[in-house]
């Protein structure tokens, strides 16, 4: 550890001292979705190449603790084409994955390139995304058969929900990516992430039933549609944080991971950014 330390710039001696896991964390299943669609972004698949997408969807994990994902920005930006190639930038993400135990990001960083400052930690990416249309038919058409059968049968099932169709199939892409098997460190479960409260409270007996669990996260959406009169803004940040923490700050809640969380389903619903007074509910 020493050597390494006076071979490697003095930005790394710092990030060296935590002892590198042999294996990466297992990571959230919201995080393994950012994950799954940043790399479709970078590589074309379904959608277009998109760099500037990927780095967005790559920032989202990081920012939810994925040191992948903050690698993955620092390999775009290395990497990339050359209108969005950033040595420094990269180096900088690279330190960021470095901090949080990534062991191909010590490897990656460019010795001979000092790290750039990061004054927002991914917020200029992520603003990026207001300019940009999320191609939801495209990405679904690169998944695999199973997980297309389930936006299927998400978007058949939720007018008879009296919700709309792609709400709930951006709600299910952020939640899971479509993997009817996920389960977080919450116990949330299943396609539609449902904790065991509401699994209970929108009588879903078995979570692992596919069609089941859809039924049960599309009847959340219903109920909370109702109860926030149907802006899309609040009902991704109750289905997020929950309808009394949204009551409690009458509008979205001020956590990053639930503001995250909602711009990020409102990309995916077609609707790119907040419009002013959107999220927030009018006293009563």
């Amino acid at each position: 550890m020493l050597l390494r330390c006076l071979i490697l710039p003095v930005l790394w001696c710092g990030l060296l001292v935590p002892a590198f896991a042999d294996d990466q964390e297992i990571e959230a299943p919201r995080v393994v979705s950012a994950l799954e669609q940043g790399l479709a972004a970078e590589l074309g698949a379904g959608l277009g190449r998109n760099p500037e997408l990927a780095i967005a969807l790559y920032c989202d994990a990081g920012t939810m603790g994925s040191a992948e994902g903050y690698f993955r920005v620092g390999r775009v930006l290395a990497l990339g084409p050359d209108y969005i190639r950033n040595a420094a930038l990269a180096n900088a993400y690279f330190a960021l994955a470095a901090r949080l135990g990534h062991r191909a990001a010590v490897d990656a960083f460019d010795q001979r390139v000092e790290a750039a400052a990061l004054k927002d930690d991914c917020g200029t990416f992520l603003a990026g995304l207001e300019k940009q249309r999320f191609d939801l038919d495209g990405y679904l058409a690169g998944l695999t058969p199973v997980k297309r059968g389930i936006a299927d049968l998400i978007r058949r099932l939720a007018p008879r929900h009296q919700v709309d169709a792609r709400l709930a199939v951006a709600v299910a892409l952020v939640e899971s990516n479509l993997n009817a098997r996920a389960r977080s460190p919450k116990n949330a479960e299943g396609v539609m992430q449902l904790i065991p409260g509401t699994q209970q409270r929108f009588g879903v007996r078995d979570p692992w039933d596919v069609e089941a669990n859809v039924k049960g996260g599309l009847a959340y959406l219903k109920w909370l549609g109702n109860r926030f009169g149907g802006d899309w803004a609040l009902v991704a940040a109750a289905y997020n944080a929950g309808e009394g923490a949204v009551d409690r700050y009458q509008g979205i809640p001020p956590y990053r991971e639930t503001r995250d969380y909602v711009r990020r389903v409102m990309f995916f619903a077609g609707r790119t950014a907040l419009r002013p007074g959107q999220g927030h509910r009018s006293a009563r």
